[in-house]
């Protein structure tokens, strides 16, 4: 049984930094493209950004690139999301999502931990 567990929400002020984390069972981790989603209260879901299994390649969506940073532990079974310089719009759940080398779907997906941005 595949679990992905986000973890290192909060409540944070704006210019301030989180790092979640995201605990991978179930499944053979090195294995798994990992990517971060956020979903704001009224909006659709954002791809934020992804790392690829071996972790040599990244992706950032343009609101967040150059502020976050996403990296993994394939010894640990855990994926990083570094949040720096937040700002309100921030603001959502965040979700990490596994998705198998080679294909384009995430199949597997946490619970997701709340991010609220105070300005």
């Amino acid at each position: 049984q595949v679990q992905l567990v986000e973890s290192g929400g909060g409540l944070v002020q704006a210019g301030g930094s989180l790092r979640l984390s995201c605990a991978a069972s179930g499944l053979t981790f090195s294995s798994f493209d990992m990517g971060w989603f956020r979903r704001a209260p009224g909006k659709e879901r954002e791809h934020v950004g992804a790392i690829s299994w071996s972790g040599g390649s990244t992706y950032y969506a343009d609101s967040v690139k150059g502020r976050f940073t996403i990296s993994r532990d394939n010894a640990k079974n855990t994926v990083y999301l570094q949040m720096n310089s937040l700002k309100p719009e921030d603001t959502a759940v965040y979700y990490c999502a596994a998705r198998g080398r080679g294909n384009d779907v995430y199949a597997y997906w946490g619970q997701g931990t709340q991010v609220t941005v105070s300005s």
